[in-house]
């Protein structure tokens, strides 16, 4: 493993999990100028179910992937990964597209939404859940195809998205007047794009994957959801503190203060698809050397991966804190004074938890590569909702909506301590 391997793995993912992470942030974008406040607060009670779907598809993608590396690296059956993968992806589909169909109104209650907003975030939240099928299955396709040495059409396949994503925005809400309805549609045919490109990966001279009818057995098919799980708790870890601090917000500042709140997680969702592709970038490396038992690619992908998360975080936090002003504005079309001043000294105060978090995110991703999923799975609890929860709701009541955002912060650094234990764990090996 040398450095420029590295990159390319990491570079490629980056801009692809960036590219995926900019179309919600152009959603959010449209929907503050064609609908006010609160279509974004809207647009933020329903994100949480964007990330349960998408966490599936991780689950899928990212733990077959991960278990089609490693059969493959220890000369196993690696052919039966991809249809075990496709059979959990379809089922978990099929739950979230009837839940769609009977349950869209009354999740969106439980999500937050009042009598302002329970409309539009039963629009998004029936479209995200009907378009379901769709994401998981391109979010499994990119684990296997990357895992298969072809980071680049996963990339390409995420930014050709992205961009018929940003162009259907822009045509279905002001052109067309279509609304919520035509912010959640636009996402859900671009990513109908992506699944094409990624099948092209198929009729490729240098692919290894193979559609077996013979599927794992369920021991084997437990381990292999494991390996992605991890980043499906990492998913969640977005859901839930989306969903408790919409709650907590709703009480402390009406939808204002959950709109405020939907100009930072979506700015957020930036930076963390930035880790994230950090993450995917090292995960395919990091399953190829442990299988090897390569103990000097090791050193070497774990000096790596620090120098950029170090790189990356302060540059994240230094960008966010010294534009904060302008970038909570771009959301403001309403020109709302309250929203304005929360979401700045929000985006100043929740961003210094970028300086943690991408250590988390990393280290999360690596230990689930050399199977040690356990380790993973506890760092992600941590920060999902075992910490984090609990310090929202005390930190809210002591400092207000300050607290909630410091509460990230807080977590985040916490859950840093465990990580950086982990890797040296890892290095000992």
């Amino acid at each position: 493993m040398n450095k420029r391997i590295f990159l390319r793995y990491v570079a490629q993912n980056i801009a692809g999990m960036i590219g995926l992470s900019c179309y919600i942030l152009v959603d959010t974008l449209f929907v503050s100028v064609a609908l006010g406040a609160s279509g974004l607060a809207a647009l933020n009670l329903s994100i949480t179910v964007f990330s349960v779907v998408t966490g599936i598809g991780q689950l899928a993608g990212i733990g077959g992937g991960t278990d089609f590396s490693l059969r493959r690296a220890e000369g196993r059956d690696a052919e039966r990964s991809l249809p075990t993968a496709l059979l959990c992806g379809g089922a978990a589909a099929l739950v979230f597209v009837l839940t769609g169909v009977f349950l869209a109104g009354p999740l969106s209650r439980l999500l937050g939404a009042d009598e302002t907003t329970f409309a539009l975030t039963t629009t998004y939240v029936r479209m995200t859940l009907l378009f379901s099928p769709v994401y998981i299955l391109c979010s499994l396709l990119r684990g296997f195809v990357s895992n298969d040495g072809a980071p680049n059409l996963a990339m390409l396949s995420m930014l050709a998205s992205s961009g018929l994503n940003i162009l259907l925005d822009y045509l279905f809400m002001f052109p067309l007047g279509m609304g919520m309805f035509g912010a959640v549609l636009a996402t859900g045919l671009s990513a109908c794009l992506s699944a094409p490109v990624l099948l092209f990966h198929f009729f490729t001279p240098r692919c290894t994957l193979r559609l077996s009818r013979r599927l794992l057995p369920m021991r084997e098919t437990l381990r292999l959801l494991t390996y992605g799980l991890s980043a499906l708790v990492g998913e969640l870890a977005s859901a839930i503190s989306l969903l408790t601090f919409n709650l907590l917000l709703m009480q402390l500042g009406g939808y204002i203060g959950v709109a405020a709140y939907g100009v930072i997680a979506n700015t957020a969702l930036v930076a963390t698809s930035i880790f994230t592709g950090v993450g995917q970038g090292i995960q395919p490396l990091a399953s190829r050397i442990c299988g090897a038992g390569d103990r000097e690619g090791m050193r070497r992908l774990l000096s790596c991966t620090r120098a950029t998360v170090a790189a990356l975080s302060l540059s994240i936090f230094a960008l966010v804190f010294l534009f904060a002003q302008p970038l909570a504005g771009a959301f403001n079309h309403e020109g709302d004074a309250q929203l304005l001043s929360i979401a700045v000294s929000g985006l100043r105060i929740y961003f210094a938890g970028y300086l943690f978090a991408g250590v988390n995110i990393a280290v999360a991703a690596l230990l689930s590569a050399v199977g040690r999923p356990q380790r993973a799975l506890v760092i992600s609890l941590l920060r999902s909702c075992v910490l984090l929860v609990p310090a929202a709701l005390l930190l809210s009541r002591l400092l207000s909506v300050p607290g909630v955002w410091l509460s990230f912060v807080v977590t985040e650094a916490a859950c840093c301590v465990l990580s950086l234990v982990s890797v040296r764990a890892v290095q000992k090996a």
